[in-house]
């Protein structure tokens, strides 16, 4: 992990945190209920998201135990009337739209189960490194309820939505191996890997310039879902204005004074 600085976690009964040097680590924290995910964990992660420290450059999500989560804890579905689903609903969507809008890169590490809830937190992240023990599933459809984290939204953009409706009908499953090459996660490691592939990524952009972080994260997926002539023009506006940044010119300069290396593959 480079010359990071590793500080003693604040661990909470929901959220295991810990910040090592510019990188905030979130550890969902209910192992013994495979990081199922409540209300309460789900604002967790909200107050989280809501109050990242100005040195937090990046963040990196994971699961304490042998899973990523589990996804809705079923256990404490309480009855709802329709108007209180829908605001539940919503409280998710405000949660995972705080990780999905983040100021800074989020990078989810994947192992177990990422089930339902847990994959749509997953797909709010801006990448995704998993194991081999990993597997993706939406058992919706053999719950009797529907996504209502985001998923139906997010998922499609990353797997298409006849994969989407395919889990959710049918109950398939797909291991991490498959999700790689599908479009669940960008990174497959070794057993046990996860995470430390994640914090390794996430110390990487943290080097980044913030500007162009934040043209990565906020002006990329608009310019993708907007009119062609529409994303040119704001392509070309964040580009003047990244490249325009204290920051560029001083790393510009350094690459043609030969200070810097040249991309090279490893």
């Amino acid at each position: 992990m480079g010359n990071a600085t590793t500080t003693a976690a604040d661990t909470t009964s929901l959220l295991a945190i810990e910040k090592v040097g510019g990188v905030l680590t979130i550890g969902l924290n209910r192992a013994k209920k495979r990081n199922a995910m409540n209300d309460g964990l789900v604002l967790a992660i909200d107050e989280c998201f809501s109050m990242l420290a100005e040195d937090v450059r990046a963040v990196v999500i994971h699961g304490v135990g042998d899973h990523f989560s589990s996804g809705l804890d079923l256990s404490e579905l309480s009855e709802r009337d329709v108007t209180e689903g829908l605001w539940h609903s919503r409280m998710w969507h405000r949660t995972f739209d705080k990780i999905q809008f983040a100021r800074v890169p989020v990078i989810a590490a994947l192992k177990g189960a990422v089930i339902g809830g847990g994959l749509e937190l997953a797909c709010a992240a801006h990448i995704r490194v998993a194991e081999p023990s990993a597997y993706y599933a939406l058992p919706e459809g053999q719950r009797g309820i529907f996504v209502g984290g985001g998923g139906s939204m997010r998922l499609p953009r990353l797997v298409g939505v006849a994969r989407m409706a395919d889990m959710m009908l049918t109950g398939r499953i797909y291991h991490a191996t498959e999700g790689a090459t599908l479009g669940f996660s960008q990174y497959l490691t070794e057993p046990g890997g996860a995470l430390a592939k994640a914090m390794e990524l996430a110390e990487r952009v943290t080097t980044n310039a913030p500007l162009t972080n934040f043209a990565v994260l906020q002006a990329l997926p608009m310019i993708a879902e907007a009119n062609p002539q529409v994303g040119l023009l704001m392509e070309s506006l964040m580009a003047t204005v990244a490249q325009n940044d204290k920051e560029a010119k001083a790393r510009i300069r350094a690459f043609l004074e030969h200070k810097t290396a040249k991309v090279k593959p490893t």
